[in-house]
């Protein structure tokens, strides 16, 4: 079932937010311009890193370290 980027975001957000150390999912740009699903982590950690994706629904999917978030 293909959609827009948002709608696959939502579509796999929960699951996503599940996994140990995640704590965002959003959506970004990669280098080529093109618009990916960016899953934000503590740090690495290959259990975690080896239940993402690649790709989920023919829309790239890309890793990034961001640390904990912090409210303001």
């Amino acid at each position: 079932m293909p959609g827009t980027i948002r709608e696959v975001k939502r579509r796999h957000e929960k699951f996503l937010l599940s996994l140990p150390g995640v704590v965002s999912v959003g959506i970004g740009r990669g280098s080529d311009g093109q618009e990916e699903i960016v899953v934000g982590l503590v740090h690495a950690r290959a259990e975690t890193m080896h239940r993402i994706p690649e790709d989920l629904e023919g829309h790239r999917v890309r890793t990034r370290i961001t640390g904990r978030l912090r409210s303001r």
